[in-house]
């Protein structure tokens, strides 16, 4: 059969990776789809400096734009990354009836309702299973392998610089600005880390995932970030002590009310394998109605591994090409008549459970006063322990975990204890998810 002819826009780590992924296991991507998947063509604004990586007939270009009208062209392979140039060359391949692959996770949780409605009216496919937890096929899995269920919940840490400052974290007892030093010298964390440490990325990924489980629209606005730079060292050591680990999580799940899309530190029991990933890896957590939990681990950056998904959706889009168009797995999982504006909550509208530290002058009576003003708004406590006395200014800290309770009620009642003369400082809040479902 005819060689499938791709083109690579930009030659970084995933371009890169994805071109040494084609070459180096060309036999076996053939033996999948019956046909060679050929590299014809890479636009790069230094492209002669790779010309000995490539065969002698790919054609090496710096015109991002020639690439996507070339008429030789079936597929057009986008790792640019960013909004800008590289929502213009997709939808410009798009306008030009080409096939597109992405690893863009800010495009597409910013922008994919209007690419996945131009590639619906040229009937071609948009592909990115390597947008989301780099080398974990989490999409292939939320629009295929799960199509049976009913999706209840999702929740995953999908950010590995931040799993890796908070793995550091609770291993030696430092500092997140150490640990951050640490990241960038590893090269695990840019030089300007704001991205990853304060949940932008994360709630890219959790955005995209919520669309393909619950069939809404692409929602980033609405989806609620917190990162972790404002951590203490010793909320991570008294969450240990109690039996908890501190992870960022991204997480989706239906409610009565709507739609939860938020990204947060989370108290997970130390018990659940998710929270036993550490370092730079990433797991995805999913509840299905039918299939009970799942879990998925593995990589989620890095060359190889992203390149592995992106090759993956070449595969995919290699086997559509020989059938009916009609048959293809929509974008967003469900049929797009069937895409449901469900409203997003917001946070004061959430339910979870929380961690709550407070430093109170370690006077007669001040217990009675906070737990009071917790019962008051109907938040029931789960433990409490007092972590000492400073001998020097005579203050203690209390730590409380609660019960299920509605956000507003939790922040009306932080707001009455910070107002108490016997509390010294704001209260530490860290919401907590036992991600246990039962049937």
């Amino acid at each position: 059969m005819k060689p499938i002819n791709i083109g690579i826009l930009g030659l970084g780590t995933v371009g890169g990776g994805t071109a040494k992924v084609l070459y180096q296991n060309a036999s076996e991507i053939k033996r999948r789809t019956g046909r060679e998947i050929r590299l014809a063509m890479v636009a790069d604004k230094n492209p002669e400096v790779n010309r000995a990586f490539f065969q002698t007939d790919t054609v090496l270009t710096q015109d991002a734009f020639e690439l996507v009208s070339h008429a030789n062209i079936d597929i057009v392979v986008e790792t640019i990354g960013g909004t800008g140039i590289a929502k213009d060359l997709i939808l410009k391949a798009i306008e030009n009836g080409k096939h597109v692959v992405t690893a863009n996770k800010k495009l597409l949780a910013e922008y994919g309702n209007e690419i996945f409605q131009a590639a619906e009216n040229k009937n071609v496919m948009v592909m990115f299973e390597a947008a989301v937890a780099g080398g974990i096929p989490i999409i292939k899995v939320l629009r295929e392998g799960l199509a049976a269920n009913r999706i209840e919940r999702i929740a995953g840490i999908i950010n590995g610089t931040s799993n890796f400052i908070l793995s550091e974290m609770r291993e030696k007892g430092s500092s997140f600005a150490d640990v951050l030093k640490e990241a960038q010298r590893l090269g695990y964390a840019e030089a300007d880390p704001t991205f990853d440490i304060e949940g932008h990325d994360a709630g890219h990924k959790i955005t995209i995932m919520a669309s393909l489980a619950f069939g809404i629209p692409l929602d980033f606005q609405s989806c609620y970030l917190e990162g972790i730079s404002q951590l203490d060292a010793k909320d991570i050591r008294y969450a240990e002590e109690l039996g908890y680990r501190v992870k960022l999580l991204g997480i989706t799940q239906r409610s009565e009310k709507g739609i939860e899309l938020r990204v947060h530190p989370t108290l997970i029991p130390e018990k659940r394998l998710i929270a036993n990933v550490n370092g730079v890896m990433n797991a995805v957590w999913v509840h299905g109605d039918m299939v009970g939990s799942t879990l998925h681990y593995g990589a989620g950056a890095g060359a190889l591994p992203t390149a592995s998904a992106v090759v993956a959706d070449l595969v995919d889009l290699t086997r559509m090409l020989t059938s009916d168009s009609n048959m293809r797995v929509p974008h967003l999982a469900f049929q797009p008549s069937q895409v449901q504006n469900i409203p997003i909550l917001p946070m004061d509208e959430i339910s979870s459970s929380y961690y709550l530290r407070v430093q109170v002058s370690d006077e007669r009576g001040v217990l009675a006063k906070i737990t009071g003003i917790l019962a008051e708004q109907n938040i029931s406590i789960e433990a409490l322990i007092q972590k000492g006395v400073w001998k020097s200014d005579g203050q203690a800290e209390i730590v409380i975990l609660t019960h299920t309770a509605v956000e507003k009620f939790v922040k009306t009642a932080l707001e009455q204890i910070e107002s108490l003369p016997e509390v010294k400082s704001p209260v530490t809040m860290i919401r907590m998810e036992s991600l246990h479902i039962s049937n």
